[in-house]
């Protein structure tokens, strides 16, 4: 057999890469929570959720029991044997589940009151104070609140919705908190594409426009992410054309009160989810047609990958067919 060059097989060392790991399942995976370098959770399709507690060397694949047909399109990791599950679906299939026990039992904690309501993103300000987001029910965007770690659930007030706004459960993060009390949270849909903001753990809402494609059901925000309290990005684009770059990003420098394009261009398609990663200052963005890193707070940015990924956490990437891979520098 002939050699190939070496040169031909090393890597770069500034080369980033997605480092593949065995799931166990081939379920579509949409939600993944890092708790530290070697603790995270995943979930998916067909009531599937994973866990691995050696920076994913081995992960643990296992199904919700009597949840078999649900869609786990987000999880929230409290730490490594407590965690949340949010299935998405119309009516009754969206649900919240608890984990005290790392998996072993699974808590159904909250089903959706709203015949036509559709959870998309669950967030955590600590272990008892959380927020679950969902589409728009009698013209207003849902939030409920809780303060018991799930145990009872609260209806908050929101702005109107606009009349085809909506929001995309595609990888848990169009719900972004920060601090004790601060969310934002992304829509889209024809003209929409805005950005909700609380500062007071949902009580009261401002909303600001996006330059961030908005021209059909499938368009909008679908990720959001704040480096610190003032400097967010937001990504999206459409996801029926996945790899057109037109309008995937918007940055904010004052908290999410104003949103801006960068004056370059930004991601190379449809994005479903983008994280900061403090300890390297980079951000990384991904979707169905690729993923893409910036070093520079977003202004500019740089396709290395055209695989198809769905949701982000720390340096974790899930997606289709249970790809789990993780982030190389």
């Amino acid at each position: 057999m002939k050699l190939l060059p070496i040169m031909l097989l090393a890597i770069p060392a500034t080369a980033q890469i997605w480092i593949p790991q065995a799931s166990g399942t081939t379920a579509s995976l949409r939600g993944v929570s890092s708790v530290n370098t070697r603790v995270a959770w995943a979930s998916g399709t067909r009531g599937t959720w994973l866990r691995t507690i050696d920076g994913g060397t081995t992960w643990h694949a296992a199904i919700v029991p009597g949840a078999e047909d649900l869609d786990f399109r987000g999880i929230r990791a409290v730490n490594v044997t407590t965690a949340y599950l949010l299935s998405s679906g119309t009516g009754t299939k969206s649900r919240v589940y608890k984990t005290i026990d790392s998996g072993e039992h699974w808590k159904l904690l909250f089903t959706n009151p709203d015949a036509k309501g559709f959870f998309d993103a669950i967030a955590f300000w600590n272990p008892n104070h959380g927020i679950i987001a969902g589409d728009p029910v009698e013209g207003q965007i849902t939030f409920f609140t809780t303060r018991d770690g799930g145990e009872h659930w609260s209806r908050q007030n929101t702005p109107p919705a606009l009349p085809e706004e909506g929001a995309f459960a595609a990888s848990n993060s169009c719900l972004f908190l920060r601090g004790k009390s601060e969310a934002w949270f992304g829509t889209g849909g024809v003209g929409a594409a805005r950005v909700f903001h609380t500062s007071d753990a949902g009580r009261t809402w401002t909303v600001a426009p996006t330059p961030i494609r908005n021209d059909a059901a499938s368009s909008g925000i679908f990720s959001l992410a704040f480096s610190d309290a003032m400097h967010g990005l937001a990504v999206g684009g459409d996801y029926a054309k996945d790899s057109e770059p037109r309008q995937t990003i918007a940055l904010t420098t004052n908290g999410g009160r104003t949103w801006t394009a960068p004056e370059t261009a930004g991601p190379q398609g449809f994005r479903s989810a983008i994280v900061w990663l403090p300890e390297t200052r980079i951000w990384l963005a991904t979707g169905t047609s690729g993923s893409d890193i910036s070093t520079d707070n977003g202004r500019t940015w740089r396709q290395f990958d055209t695989s198809p990924w769905n949701a982000l956490s720390g340096t974790w990437a899930v997606g289709p067919n249970g790809r789990i891979a993780r982030f190389r520098k």
